[in-house]
């Protein structure tokens, strides 16, 4: 598939002056949806990833392979550019190299390596702890290496913050930028007084996720070079939470013509786009 157009409008957000919010989706219907309602770019999580596959917590368990699967499914279901967290890339530099031309071949718009280090070692503490800035940077080279559409956005992302803190967030973003990536995504960032630094050190775009109340001025965070802002992963939860209650309703015997909250008929034919296989069905079955 031609991936070109899709790629050339994600840049385009980055490249413009305005910060936006993505639309969270983790199947094909759901990027339908957010496409349909005006989402400039869609946002497919590590985490989402993990329990729409595996049905599993966000514990680094689920493959290359399966990640870059539902990626592509998602991908040729519309037009939505795809902005994907590839985690650490599967492994070392050698597997990020790998991970970028899997998903790059899935059809997503940018994607994000981080430097946490993943899967969890072995060891009691549990806490969160990050690879040398050297290896992040080695990580970024190779993702860099695995690219071969320039069209592709890769992004450097670090949690430092809330590990590390401001000054070695901002030395990592640094040297991430210098290694070549196209923006800098940031988890954690709460207030303006962690932003502003970084806002002055960062050249490239910038992604934030995880942020706090002071950061929801989109006005503010366009200012400061913020192009993407994250609204973490509700339309999942949401999604879970409907499924949920729709089989504990059958399930105690509610008649299904009193269930609550299904989507009606008009909404389902569009999300499935219907008129195209009613069209196809005509034009190569000859049907009526």
């Amino acid at each position: 598939m031609d991936w070109s157009n899709r790629r050339a409008k994600f840049r385009a957000v980055l490249e413009g002056d305005r910060c936006v919010h993505p639309g969270s989706v983790y199947d094909p219907i759901s990027a339908r949806i957010a496409e349909d309602l005006g989402f400039e770019i869609g946002m497919f999580a590590g985490s989402v990833a993990s329990m729409a596959v595996l049905g599993a917590p966000d514990l680094i368990v689920l493959t290359l392979s399966e990640f870059s699967g539902l990626a592509y499914r998602i991908n040729r279901a519309g037009q939505l550019p795809l902005m994907v967290d590839a985690d650490h890339g599967y492994g070392n530099a050698l597997n990020v190299k790998r991970t970028v031309e899997e998903l790059e071949t899935a059809g997503v718009g940018g994607l994000s390596i981080e430097d946490t280090e993943l899967p969890r070692p072995y060891g009691p503490s549990g806490k969160a702890t990050l690879l040398s800035i050297d290896e992040g940077v080695g990580k970024m080279k190779g993702a860099l290496a695995g690219r071969q559409d320039r069209s592709l956005v890769i992004a450097g992302r670090s949690s430092a913050i809330s590990i590390t803190g401001l000054d070695d967030t901002i030395a990592r973003a640094v040297a991430y930028q210098e290694a070549g990536v196209d923006a800098i995504f940031l988890v954690g960032v709460k207030t303006r007084a962690e932003l502003e630094p970084i806002s002055q050190a960062v050249k490239v775009p910038m992604i934030l996720g995880g942020v706090g109340p002071e950061l929801a001025d989109l006005d503010y965070l366009s200012a400061k070079g913020v192009r993407i802002c994250l609204q973490s992963h509700q339309p999942f939860m949401a999604a879970v939470q409907a499924t949920y209650a729709t089989l504990k309703a059958l399930r105690d015997g509610v008649p299904t013509s009193d269930i609550e909250g299904v989507a009606p008929a008009d909404l389902m034919q569009r999300v499935t786009r219907a008129e195209d296989y009613d069209r196809w069905t005509k034009d190569f079955l000859g049907g009526a």
